[in-house]
């Protein structure tokens, strides 16, 4: 089976390389990343500037393809041009923090497994609940069982899953919870802050999560140790709210 990895922290990001080193004595792994970190930058394509593909070596090894763009890009162009054949599963992470809730429309890393799936691939994308002192060992080596599952069950066209893994001892895990997308988000602020030549910037901080309090959701499940597991694909239409305006009647003098 063939295994396209990717994220959103970059090329040598730590949670790349443990999904590689657990992954790659099992399976054909190819890597496709940004050449640096692209975390927040959603489901950005690049438009307006060329793509650059360079070759990176470990240990005087080949290890992957580093991409001068985004996560999106990174899926794309690994399956048009890159690629000899076109992967079985694609992976995405392993993310330094958790994406639930509202974050998953900001997630690099969620949307190159949404790009994934758009392109008719099984996707996955996998985050490490912490953003201080990660230990990738447990989610690197759950990332088979995502591997397994997707083989043997699939998904619906124009679906991934987002997994968000505690970073809890694997012993404190309680176990996986499948999940819906939650409502959580961040109250947040803007510092504003003064550079050495007198220019004012702005720099965002101060964020406060704010959960729904749903009992089904994935950032409740993360809390209470559960491995979080959610089908998401980005048909963004709100159905209930469509039905209603379709009772207005728009004016047409215009």
């Amino acid at each position: 089976m063939r295994i396209l990895l990717t994220n959103d922290d970059g090329i040598h990001a730590p949670g790349l390389r443990a999904l590689y080193l657990a992954l790659s004595p099992d399976f054909h792994v190819d890597i496709v990343a940004p050449e640096v970190e692209m975390s927040a930058v959603g489901h950005a394509i690049s438009l307006s500037r060329p793509l650059r593909v360079k070759k990176v070596r470990k240990n005087g090894r080949f290890y992957g393809y580093a991409v001068s763009g985004t996560p999106a890009d990174c899926v794309k162009i690994a399956l048009q041009e890159l690629l000899d054949q076109p992967p079985d599963i694609i992976l995405s992470g392993i993310n330094l923090g958790a994406n639930v809730g509202v974050d998953i429309l900001y997630s690099g890393t969620v949307s190159a497994a949404t790009e994934g799936a758009f392109m008719g691939i099984r996707s996955a994308a996998i985050s490490l609940d912490t953003l201080e002192n990660p230990d990738f060992d447990f989610a690197a080596r759950f990332s088979k069982e995502i591997v397994r599952f997707l083989a043997r069950h699939g998904l619906r066209d124009g679906t991934a899953l987002n997994v968000n893994i505690p970073s809890s001892p694997p012993h404190e895990i309680n176990g996986v919870r499948l999940t819906r997308q939650g409502m959580s988000r961040y109250v947040e602020n803007y510092e504003r802050r003064v550079d050495p030549r007198g220019n004012v910037y702005y720099w965002l901080s101060g964020e406060i999560p704010v959960d729904n309090g749903t009992p089904d959701t994935d950032g409740l499940a993360l809390r209470e140790r559960w491995i979080s597991i959610t089908p998401i694909h980005y048909d963004l239409t709100c159905e209930e709210e469509l039905k209603r305006l379709k009772k207005v009647v728009f004016p047409t003098d215009f």
